[in-house]
């Protein structure tokens, strides 16, 4: 059964940062490119980062230089490091595969307050 679980998530003030984790389960994860997403109210869910199996590396403009995202497959987890945050970070923030997405998680709330 595929679980993805995340984590991290917080209230914070602009300019601040946060590191999300998430744990994933019941796939080969070493073998999927990965990917955070958010969604934020009345807006639909948009990538934020993706990280291949390879360790290539894309992120949506708006968080380019800010944030990071990484992975320890010997954890089947994956990472974002977000710095600098925006009151338009503010979302729920999921992983999941990129591409072929398995079932969600529950994903974590970012409030970033100005």
């Amino acid at each position: 059964q595929v679980q993805l679980v995340e984590s991290g998530g917080g209230l914070v003030q602009a300019g601040g940062s946060l590191r999300l984790s998430c744990a994933a389960s019941g796939f080969i994860f070493a073998i999927n490119a990965m990917a955070w997403y958010r969604q934020a109210p009345g807006k639909q869910r948009e990538v934020v980062a993706v990280i291949t199996r390879e360790g290539n590396i894309n992120y949506v403009d708006s968080v380019k230089g800010r944030f990071t995202i990484s992975r320890d497959n010997a954890k089947n987890t994956v990472y974002l490091e977000m710095h600098s945050l925006k009151p338009e970070d503010t979302a729920v923030y999921y992983c999941n595969t990129f591409g072929s997405v398995r079932p969600w998680g529950q994903g974590t709330q970012v409030t970033v307050s100005s």
